[in-house]
């Protein structure tokens, strides 16, 4: 800092300095007394002889002393390459002057201002940021005072909090295991879907231990430059060791850990050296050191086998979605600032939430609690909470519905009603507990939320059920209004159904016809097709078989526009 505030003085003394020379030399030569004549009058005195001394410039004026006289006059500059050979033989006496004008004389001066004040704001710039230039790293760290959270602010991950017990006895006391000759593993990697509490955990794990806990992103060791992301993972390390016992938490590590490109042309010369810096730093940390680099991804397949050996990040943890006891923690955590009514039952909602993250459980309750405020309830009802749980789904209920016409409310009523029959007829242990034909801001024009329980796999049969529901729709479209009347309605069910006949076939190996042996692409594609086709005729079919309670669910909601599980039950009973 001291050097930078020396540098600053000099600076701002040489802006000075510099402002009163060119000052000094524009009063210097507007000090005389000068007097302007026409050039033609200039000629007359030149060729009489009563010029004594001529100033020749690049200016747009020429300036000339008279015989006996100290007044300076000027005349404009005829810019003549014949002038001074005209004066010279005249014998005049010609100086020539390539100074600035006045006005070149002012600009300086106002450009050296300029340049001055930017000098002095950058001076301040580096001197709060302490140093830093433009490459360094952006690392947020906390000391062991600072990390505030623990285990238990972190629900539903339960295994995962088993899984890294030994982690922070070892960040505690690194000697107990230096003692019986284990090595602790220098990395950990979170993996899982977004949302579900990687970046918590990693700080769960530094509040735990006591210690320092240093936070980056992968994307800030991508840089443009070749050797800057490189130098920013030394300078992170070396902040790390500075503190002694630390956890290093790097999210998104497959910014900068993707697979490296085999081919010698084919690399990224920057991302390459930027993961060669981050092997080899981790390869340096010694076995007591008490150092433990977590990183963060959602998407493992990606990262190079380099940074999975051991001895690199050689331990995994998945984070995954929770499960309905880890939902029921979840909500019960994200409930304990919040009004909620005694009639709201957290594990009927639990239930409700299949397949939501903890950072979406979080949202659900928020966004309730907004609709709370907005409406004045006084606390968070069922009400709110029904609310927010299909805003996130399909987003909120559009107001202005006098656009739509009675022919498009019938076919999303049909096809809504359609993709409801399916699932309660095929899936039973489903809960389906609404179903609507009232648009949404995200495009739908109606939904049915149809909500499994929790499995940890689903068998061939509950997969195929899964696709007929989800083209139930585009079934009852064509039962009811003819094949040339089908519409655009079912493209997301269309797409989900493909996905999951793709892993039916090539993942799964549940084809009749190719079992578990590779096809071509050609197969695939047949495969694909014949499967699609037959699936879709039993979704047909079971429209057909079941056509008047398809009818009452569809007056029903052209009366009703929304239906709970209660009355769906009550129509197909």
């Amino acid at each position: 800092m001291e050097k930078f505030r020396r540098f600053y003085k000099i600076g701002i003394l040489c802006a000075i300095a510099a402002s009163v020379v060119v000052l000094f030399m524009f009063f210097a030569d507007d000090g005389a007394e000068t007097q302007f004549v026409t050039y033609s009058q200039f000629a007359i005195m030149a060729e009489s002889g009563d010029v004594a001394r001529v100033v020749l410039s690049d200016g747009p004026v020429v300036q000339f002393y008279v015989h006996n006289s100290d007044i300076a006059y000027e005349t404009s500059n005829p810019r003549n390459p014949a002038l001074k050979e005209n004066l010279l033989l005249m014998g005049i006496y010609v100086t020539e002057h390539n100074g600035l004008s006045a006005s070149g004389l002012m600009s300086g001066v106002f450009s050296i201002a300029i340049i001055g004040g930017m000098f002095f704001l950058i001076i301040r710039m580096i001197g709060r940021s302490g140093g830093k230039g433009a490459m360094a790293l952006n690392v947020a760290a906390a000391d062991a005072n600072g990390v505030n959270v623990g285990f238990d602010h972190v629900a539903g991950n339960d295994e995962a909090k088993e899984g890294v017990q030994d982690v922070v006895d070892f960040i505690k006391n690194p000697e107990k295991y230096a003692k019986y000759g284990a090595r602790m593993p220098r990395g950990v990697i979170f993996y899982g879907p977004p949302g579900t509490g990687k970046t918590l955990m990693a700080k769960a794990i530094a509040g735990e231990a006591g210690v320092p806990f240093f936070a980056v992103s992968g994307s800030d060791f991508v840089q443009m430059y070749v050797g800057v992301g490189a130098s920013r993972v030394r300078e992170l390390f070396k902040k790390a060791r500075a503190a002694g016992r630390a956890v290093i938490f790097i999210d998104e590590i497959d910014a900068v850990g993707k697979t490296r490109s085999g081919s010698v042309q084919g690399g990224n010369d920057e991302r390459d050296q930027t993961l060669n810096a981050l092997l080899t730093e981790m390869s340096g940390f010694g076995s007591g050191e008490g150092i433990v680099v977590i990183a963060a991804t959602n998407r493992l397949d990606t990262l190079d086998e380099a940074l999975l050996r051991p001895g690199r990040f050689d331990r995994q943890v998945e984070i995954g979605l929770p499960d309905l006891n880890g939902r029921k923690s979840i909500l019960e955590t994200h409930r304990k600032n919040k009004p909620l009514a005694d009639n709201i039952n957290l594990e009927e909602l639990a239930r409700q939430t299949v397949y939501f993250s903890g950072a979406m459980l979080e949202n659900l309750l928020n966004e309730a609690a907004i609709q709370a405020a907005k409406s004045g309830a006084g606390k968070i009802g069922q009400k709110e909470i029904d609310t927010a749980y299909y805003t996130i789904i399909a987003g909120s209920e559009k107001k202005d519905r006098s656009r739509i016409k009675e022919q498009e409310r019938r076919i999303t009523a049909y096809h809504e009603g359609g993709h409801a029959l399916a699932a309660k007829l095929l899936s039973p242990e489903n809960t389906v507990p609404k179903i609507t034909i009232i648009p949404s801001t995200k495009g739908a024009a109606g939904f049915c939320v149809n909500v499994p329980p929790d499995k940890m796999y689903f068998t061939k049969t509950e997969l195929e059920n899964q696709v007929i529901t989800l083209l139930a729709g585009r079934a009852a479209e064509e039962a009811v209004f003819g094949a040339e009347n089908i519409t655009t309605g079912a493209s997301n069910d269309i797409q989900r159904a493909n996905h999951i006949i793709r892993e039916y076939v090539t993942k799964f190996g549940m084809s009749e016809t190719a079992g578990l042996a590779e096809l071509s692409e050609d197969e695939k594609r047949r495969e694909h097709h014949g499967l699609m086709k037959s699936l879709y005729g039993r979704a047909l079919e079971l429209v057909a078989r079941h056509r008047h309670t398809l009818d009452k669910i569809a007056e029903a909601l052209l009366d009703k526009e929304s239906l709970c599980e209660k009355e769906l039950d009550e129509l197909i009973a």
